[in-house]
Formats: C-alpha cells, structure tokens, sequence
C-alpha cells in the first residue's frame, strides 16, 4: 500500500513537472514568433502616402520628388504635369 502511495506521488510531480515545462516552452515560442513578427514589421520601414491615390506603400517601395511620396512612376508624372499646368 505505501509503495502504491510513493508511485501515485511521483507520477503527480513528473506530471506537473511536465505540464510547467510544456507552458514554459509555447510561452518562449509565442514570444519568438511576436520578436520575429516586430523585426519583419521593422525590415519593412515607414509606411508613406502616395500624393496622388492616397495609397500607403512601404517607404523602400515608394518614388520620392518634389518633398512628396508616390506610388508609382505614373503617379509621380500625372502629379508632375498637373503641378506645370496650374503654375502655367
């Protein structure tokens, strides 16, 4: 009976034992993948707004002129043209 006692006791502690090592290591995992999660979102840079659609694209994607933001080269010359035109 006692024998009985001392296993159940043991099988108890390596079975908390266990349990605490497998909340230990998806906790070390969740914080991982938020670690890798924020480096990807800092790889990516500054968001910027495109001048003419109001699109935001990653700042290393986007075309700079004029101290203003755009999408796409397109964009950047219907911009352009209109600037000339009302400055004409």
């Amino acid at each position: 009976m006692n024998l009985l006692i001392i296993r159940l006791i043991i099988f108890g502690v390596l079975f908390f034992a266990g349990l605490k090592l497998y909340r230990m290591y998806r906790e070390w995992q969740m914080d991982r993948e938020a670690r890798l999660t924020r480096e990807r979102r800092h790889e990516v840079g500054q968001m910027v707004r495109c001048r003419w659609c109001d699109v935001h694209v990653p700042e290393n994607e986007a075309l700079r002129d004029h101290a203003e933001w755009f999408c796409c080269t397109a964009h950047r010359d219907r911009f352009l043209a209109e600037q000339d035109d009302a400055s004409s």
